[in-house]
């Protein structure tokens, strides 16, 4: 089984990158030179506050972001603790990549850092820093 298939099964509901939610952001991941990388532009059904993208929305891209560089591998994780720093605001229609790295790992902890980029000026929008747990098999 493919790892896309796998994921396809697996996380098909989960909210930022299942293809079988209907609600969902729909972004799609892959794992180039080490790093995990999307792109997403937020709508207007992504909205916190007057044209701006909802900290949440954010927090939710970077989340998986993280995540997805041990998915794509195959390896089943979940958030145990995550920190943000959010530094600029994103405005509705503006396109972000997302980036996430594996910054250590030890027995069942993964130590990762996502960001998410403005693609139009290169300014990281936020960043996070997460301890992913891998459940014993």
């Amino acid at each position: 089984m493919s790892r896309e298939r796998s994921l396809e099964s697996e996380g098909n509901q989960c909210f930022v990158c299942g293809p079988g939610n209907p609600i969902g952001l729909n972004v799609r991941f892959s794992l180039v030179d080490d790093v995990c990388q999307a792109e997403f532009t937020p709508g207007e059904q992504h909205m916190g506050y007057h044209n701006v993208t909802h900290g949440g929305i954010i927090f939710s891209l970077l989340d998986d972001v993280m995540a997805n560089w041990l998915w794509l591998q195959g390896i089943k994780c979940f958030t145990a603790k995550a920190d943000i720093r959010y530094r600029g605001e994103l405005p509705i229609g503006t396109p972000v990549r997302l980036e996430g790295r594996c910054v250590k790992r030890k027995g069942r902890l993964a130590q990762m850092q996502g960001k998410v980029i403005r693609q139009d000026t290169d300014a990281v929008v936020a960043e996070a820093t997460g301890s992913f747990m891998i459940p014993p098999d």
